[in-house]
């Protein structure tokens, strides 16, 4: 495929993505997409923020074009750079001038953690222009007509040296997310794992005794996505306390008197 046709199939999501609304929020992103706003997307870590972005990428039937930003990441590699083969120099548009022609959904997961830098280039693609400059090799991208910019990032977490600028936080829309009430959560830890409602519930309620830890001991709580990790592993047969201590537990503190504590919460739902 040359630079103005790329493969548009290796970014089609074929099936339907699970999601479990919260609010209005799908409503709320159509009626952006059909403005072709640009949103930023914000909420806790695994609380559903990537899976709505595939789940309307497929409803609005647009290829998505997914990029997790982080702290080596180049103004070049969004948009493209120069490479040497064989032949000589030849140009590689990156995922954001994809998806700027070919009028893809371009997610930029977790924004924050991109130098401020590089995160300047996606400015002339939020406003009135809708164009990229592509400096290196001198020509401006005109965005295709069904291109939307989407960020997202969990305000709870970073520094303030990794908060997004005023200057790019005024170019979005803003969607708020948090984890789901707990019937919610439940339900979607039954459906994503294929464990009974009831398990599914107990899971939900070790998760919400953590969260209560967060900022007096922990950084993050539980999110829905380490519940269906618990969930997995029962359903492969592990124990379930000792598949909660893996996989709710353990990767998110090593603090040991906190360790102890969640694993009492543990033992106490599953006794």
């Amino acid at each position: 495929m040359s630079n103005n046709q790329p493969d548009i199939s290796q970014y089609t999501i074929s099936q339907e993505p699970f999601y479990e609304p919260q609010g209005d929020e799908i409503a709320l992103y159509g009626a952006a997409y059909a403005a072709r706003l640009p949103v930023m997307v914000k909420g806790p870590t695994g609380c559903g923020k990537s899976r709505f972005i595939e789940y309307m990428a497929w409803t609005l039937k647009r290829p998505l074009i997914t990029v997790a930003c982080n702290e080596d990441m180049t103004a070049s590699d969004l948009v493209g750079r120069y490479l040497l083969d064989a032949n000589g120099t030849r140009w590689l548009d990156g995922p954001l001038t994809i998806a700027a022609r070919i009028g893809a959904i371009c997610y930029l997961d977790e924004i924050v953690e991109a130098r401020q830098d590089t995160t300047v280039v996606i400015h002339p693609l939020t406003d009135h222009r809708r164009t990229l400059p592509l400096d290196k090799k001198g020509e401006l991208v005109t965005a295709h007509p069904d291109f939307q910019l989407v960020i997202s990032y969990n305000p709870g977490y970073q520094s303030l040296m990794k908060d997004l600028k005023q200057s790019t936080k005024q170019r979005f829309c803003g969607l708020d997310f948090d984890y789901p009430d707990i019937a919610t959560e439940a339900a979607i830890v039954s459906k994503e794992s294929g464990i009974d409602s009831d398990t599914a519930k107990q899971l939900v309620q070790i998760a919400h005794t953590a969260r209560n830890l967060k900022g007096h001991g922990l950084d993050e709580g539980i999110s829905t996505r380490l519940l269906v990790y618990a969930a997995n592993l029962m359903q492969q047969g592990i124990e379930k306390r000792a598949a909660c201590r893996m996989a709710l537990v353990r990767p998110i503190t090593d603090d040991h008197d906190i360790r102890d504590t969640l694993d009492h919460a543990i033992a106490s739902v599953f006794a």
